[in-house]
C-alpha cells in the first residue's frame, strides 16, 4: 500500500474521530477526500504514510496536528452573495421590518469559512443604508463563526485575491467594497469591515455565549451531520434567535423531519425560516 492510502480500519477509524469532534458524517467511500484534504500535512508534519498520520491524529495529546486536520476536512471554498436570494430577500424583506428599530440589528453567520459571507451581508446593509439614510439607528453587528483557526485568521485579514474575487462579486461591488492590499490583492473597506467581527465556535458546543440575534445564516451547513445532531443544531439556533427571528438555510437544504418551531415562508425568490411565535 502506497504512503497515501488509506485502510479501511483507519479510514473508519478517522470517520468516527471526525464524526464526534465535529459532527461531520463521511460516507463509507470517501476515502479520497481524505485523501486529497490531509496528504500536504503528511510533510508539514513530518509523517511518513497517511495512515500513521490518521494514528496520531486519535492521540489526544496531538493538539496542534488535530486542530490542523479538522481546519483540513471543514475548509470549504465559498464565493461572495452565493445562490443571491438570500441577499435579495434581506435587502427587500427582512432588513426593512428592522430598520426602525433602537437596539442593534443582529446577525450570525455560522459558518463564516473565508469570509465571504459575512462580508456580503454587511455589504448588503451598507446597500440598503445608502438607500433608505437613517435605517438602523442602533447600529448593525454581523458575528461570523467557525471551527477553523486558519479561517478565522483569513476573514480578520479581509484580503482577497483575483480568483476569490472573480466568484460572484460584480465589478461595482468590488469598486464600491474594497481597496489596494497586500500582495497584489484586494481587501475589504473598513466601513464594511467595522460591521463585522469573528469568533470560534464548534457547533456542537455551547452557543449560551453568543448572545441572541434577529436573523441566522446558517447556510451550506447541515449537509455534512448526520439527523440527530442536525436537529441539535436547529434546535439550538432556535434558543438564541429573538422573537420571530429568521434562519437561511442552504439551497439544497430543508428542515425536512427536522422542524425545531420554524416556519417555513415561501418568497419570490427562495425560502426563509421564522421562528414560531
Amino acid at each position: 500500500m502506497s504512503a497515501r492510502q488509506l485502510d479501511d480500519k483507519s479510514y473508519h477509524d478517522f470517520r468516527t474521530f471526525l464524526e464526534q469532534q465535529c459532527g461531520i458524517v463521511l460516507g463509507e467511500n470517501k476515502q479520497y477526500l481524505v485523501k486529497s484534504r490531509l496528504a500536504p500535512l503528511m510533510s508539514k508534519f513530518d509523517v511518513e504514510s497517511l495512515a500513521v498520520l490518521v494514528q496520531r491524529t486519535l492521540s489526544p495529546m496531538e493538539r496542534q496536528l488535530r486542530s490542523a486536520v479538522i481546519d483540513a476536512m471543514t475548509t470549504n471554498e465559498t464565493l461572495w452573495f452565493r445562490d443571491d436570494y438570500p441577499f435579495q430577500l434581506l435587502k427587500n424583506k427582512l432588513l426593512p421590518q428592522f430598520s426602525g428599530q433602537r437596539s442593534p440589528l443582529k446577525i450570525w453567520s455560522a459558518a463564516s469559512s473565508s469570509g465571504q459571507e459575512p462580508y456580503s451581508i454587511a455589504m448588503s446593509v451598507l446597500e440598503y443604508q445608502q438607500s433608505k439614510p437613517g435605517a438602523f439607528p442602533g447600529g448593525v453587528q454581523i458575528v461570523g463563526t467557525d471551527i477553523s483557526s486558519t479561517m478565522l485568521e483569513h476573514c480578520k485579514y479581509a484580503h482577497y485575491d483575483s480568483l476569490a474575487l472573480a466568484r460572484g462579486l460584480s465589478a461595482e461591488r468590488k469598486r464600491l467594497f474594497f481597496e489596494n492590499g497586500d500582495n497584489g490583492m484586494l481587501k475589504v473597506k473598513d466601513n464594511v469591515k467595522k460591521l463585522v467581527s469573528f469568533r470560534p465556535l464548534n457547533l456542537l458546543n455551547s452557543y449560551s455565549l453568543m448572545g441572541r440575534f434577529d436573523i441566522v445564516f446558517c447556510r451550506n451547513v447541515l449537509i455534512y451531520f448526520a439527523p440527530e445532531i442536525k436537529a441539535q443544531i436547529l434546535s439550538q439556533i432556535n434558543g438564541v434567535l429573538n422573537k420571530d427571528g429568521y434562519l437561511f438555510l442552504g439551497a439544497s437544504e430543508s428542515l425536512s423531519g427536522l422542524n425545531q418551531k420554524f416556519d417555513m415562508l415561501r418568497c419570490n425568490p427562495g425560502i426563509v425560516y421564522q421562528k414560531q411565535s
